[in-house]
């Protein structure tokens, strides 16, 4: 298929375009910076360039602004509008297309169900409260127009991805390997999380699967608590691991955005992947982390 990736260049995009070429698929990029991409677009003004969905069979919206930074006002409304505007605009232009992709994968977050303690949560779970269960719940409501025009819209709900090479892992490393890492608050906040390569392998799945469309929870079967990760990267790296990070003091460091994306925490269940087939190549988080890491 011709596909079209938006933030092709993010940790996420620029893994998964490399797994399309490879299974011959031809990947046209669309991103905000003329010459690293084939298209440009601009999700907060409501800019995309109309020739970037000729031709193209498939739509992966990947894009959107870091949230791993304390929450001003006017980050929270960019993260916010990066997200919401950039699917409803990728939604619009799939909707008015004269033909229209087959397949919108539009990007969303385990942050869906707020903090909701050891519940088990599949994609059936009610949405939770909170800045971050309101903005996917938005963000998924956005990519809805595309469905007007036939095309299959699936929003695959992803954990915290793991790799060596970027986000929460690649943040956390550094303190681990000095002996100075340590859980987050009580630790026993749940981690839904997923290692890039299934993480790819499955929006690779979901391009694939023609029945599938709505909420599709895009996370390792054994999501674990915050104590537990702790303890696993730790051991990984046979370095110790001894100290905890205040809950007060992560706050009074990060505010809301601590709250919310640190000390909260979601148990959520792969369900309908597994359903339809999938199989994860790193379910368990020690594999994970050890594939990773290269140990």
């Amino acid at each position: 298929m011709r596909v079209l990736v938006a933030g092709a260049s993010g940790l996420i995009g620029s893994h998964l375009v490399p797994a399309l070429e490879r299974e011959g698929h031809e990947v046209v990029r669309l991103g905000r910076r003329p010459g690293a991409s084939d298209f440009v677009w601009d999700p907060l003004r409501g800019e995309l360039d109309a020739r970037a969905l000729e031709g193209v069979e498939a739509v992966v919206h990947l894009a959107g602004e870091n949230i791993g930074q304390r929450w001003t006002r006017e980050r929270k409304e960019r993260i916010w509008r990066s997200r919401v505007e950039g699917a409803r605009l990728l939604a619009e232009a799939i909707a008015a297309s004269p033909a229209p992709p087959r397949v919108f994968l539009s990007a969303s977050a385990t942050g869906y169900y707020g903090d909701r303690g050891d519940e088990p949560l599949d994609e059936g779970a009610a949405p939770g409260r909170g800045f971050l269960a309101e903005l996917c719940q938005a963000w998924e409501q956005a990519s809805q127009a595309a469905a007007s025009a036939g095309t299959r819209v699936v929003n695959p709900r992803i954990g915290v991805v793991l790799t060596a090479r970027g986000g929460a892992l690649a943040r956390l490393l550094p303190l681990f390997r000095l002996g100075l890492g340590g859980s987050l608050g009580s630790g026993r906040q749940y981690m839904s999380w997923v290692d890039l390569e299934d993480l790819v392998e499955a929006l690779l799945f979901l391009l694939s699967q023609e029945e599938m469309t709505g909420a599709v929870n895009v996370t390792s079967p054994n999501p674990i608590t915050n104590a537990e990760f702790t303890r696993t990267l730790a051991r990984v790296l046979g370095r110790p691991a001894f100290l905890r990070v205040p809950a007060f003091a992560l706050r009074l460091l990060l505010g809301e955005m601590a709250q919310e994306a640190l000390l909260s925490g979601q148990r959520v269940l792969p369900a309908r992947l597994q359903a339809a087939g999938f199989r994860f190549r790193y379910p368990e988080l020690e594999a994970s982390l050890r594939h990773a890491l290269g140990r």
